[in-house]
């Protein structure tokens, strides 16, 4: 029988550590490299960036002021609001008076005694002269039908306003005290006829009925705290609020008939007579006693 030949014996490989450590030095080659790309950085990107961020945080009242709107007031300083009841300069001579300057002054030289019982107020804006009256004064309590000392201050009230073309919007305030009637339901209710019969007694003393308008405002705008009666009494109180601007009810000037091609209001300084008439439901009746 034959024999079979024996393989020849292998010899060891001892360089075989030689693969691992060239795989080793491959990838620490690989790490430096990362390393070195990260330590790298792009100085002008990094100097726009730097000059960027400084220019922010060293101008913080550019950035944080706000942009102001219209005009602007010191700081401390609120719109004027003055006590009309107040000694107002006089103008001079030959120069025209405000109108509303001119009521003003009438109101107090002939309700001065009113004033200073403090039944009768009068403030004045830039575009409004404000007269509160005590509703003490014209109405009894829970009632809308004007009291017999009414008619003789509106009397007054009216013959000092009836020169003028200013439009006058009358406003009904009532105190918090709950009222359910059956004319009244709530003091919304009592408010408005309170107005509406001021503006019945305007009218009835010669007020042009367009001049007029009538707001109730219920318990909802209190001037002071209704915690007391003199409170509540302060509460209670119709205002006659005299707009300087002429136009406040009526169209505007710009609107044309779409047929006509005709303006249908008139010219702001036209008097308040010969003005274009506007439609509106007239002032509620008072109610019957």
């Amino acid at each position: 029988m034959p024999r079979r030949r024996r393989r020849p014996e292998e010899h060891d490989n001892h360089e075989r550590w030689l693969v691992s450590y060239a795989d080793f030095i491959t990838l620490l080659f690989a790490f430096f490299v990362v390393m070195y790309s990260i330590s790298s950085l792009n100085q002008s990107k990094y100097k726009v960036l730097s000059d960027s961020l400084s220019g922010i945080f060293s101008q913080p009242e550019r950035s944080l002021k706000p942009i102001p709107l219209g005009d602007q007031l010191p700081a401390g300083v609120t719109p004027a609001v003055m006590d009309a009841n107040a000694a107002q300069p006089q103008p001079a001579k030959g120069t025209p008076s405000d109108p509303l300057q001119q009521i003003a002054d009438s109101v107090r030289a002939t309700f001065g005694d009113l004033i200073a019982g403090d039944q009768l107020n009068i403030r004045a804006s830039e575009m409004w002269l404000e007269i509160e009256l005590s509703s003490n004064l014209l109405f009894a309590s829970g009632d809308a039908l004007p009291s017999n000392p009414a008619f003789g201050l509106m009397e007054k009230v009216a013959k000092i306003l009836a020169p003028y073309n200013n439009p006058i919007q009358v406003q009904g305030y009532t105190d918090d005290r709950p009222i359910s009637t059956a004319l009244y339901p709530t003091n919304w209710e009592l408010s408005a006829a309170r107005a509406a019969s001021i503006a019945r007694l305007l009218i009835g003393n010669g007020i042009a009925p367009q001049r007029l308008a009538v707001v109730g405002y219920g318990a909802y705008q209190p001037v002071t705290d209704n915690g007391s009666e003199a409170g509540r009494a302060r509460n209670r109180r119709v205002v006659l609020l005299i707009s300087r601007n002429l136009n406040l009810f009526r169209p505007q000037s710009t609107l044309q008939n779409s047929s006509t091609g005709t303006q249908s209001a008139t010219s702001p300084g036209e008097p308040a007579s010969r003005a274009a008439p506007v439609k509106s439901s007239p002032p509620a009746s008072p109610p019957a006693p």
